[in-house]
């Protein structure tokens, strides 16, 4: 009783699958279009306040294509996408001055297009943060200027 119950249920599972993998009524499988954008995977950003590396934030970027752009030919150049981006995170810190636990979003996606425009030309649209992860959220120090000490220091 319960193994024709469990196989029934699996063909149902089976069959609904199939149904929803279907294309629609008057629509073929490769007619689907594939979105003009280029994803970036996971880039190390390192914070640094004060001349210390306080935290790293993990940034994912899309870069968005014009119409008439290739967008299969530069997906496949996304390591040279991913590799201006992390020199460009080297070279300049893009801490958020409140929160050390996430970037600055409009610097980097200005210094971002920049690269990118530079990488493939007139075919990019824009560029758009889509996550950001912080590698550390606990104990991290304030943001904003130090006080001063008075104590005097060896």
């Amino acid at each position: 009783m319960i193994r024709r119950a469990l196989i029934s249920g699996l063909a149902l599972f089976a069959a609904s699958n199939a149904f929803a993998s279907a294309p629609a009524k008057g629509e073929k499988k490769e007619d689907k279009v594939v979105g003009q954008y280029v994803d970036i995977y996971p880039v190390a950003m390192p914070i640094v306040a004060e001349g210390r590396l306080i935290n790293y934030v993990f940034v994912t970027m899309r870069i968005h294509l014009t119409q008439t752009a290739d967008a299969s030919k530069w997906r496949t150049k996304e390591p040279y996408f991913r590799d201006a981006l992390a020199r460009m995170g080297h070279r300049t810190s893009f801490a958020n001055a409140k929160d050390y636990a996430s970037v600055d979003g409009p610097r980097l996606t200005a210094a971002f297009q920049h690269e990118a425009v530079a990488i493939a030309g007139s075919d990019v649209k824009g560029v758009v943060i889509t996550a950001q992860t912080a590698k550390q959220r606990l104990g991290l120090p304030r943001p904003g200027p130090k006080p001063v000490r008075v104590e005097i220091q060896p």
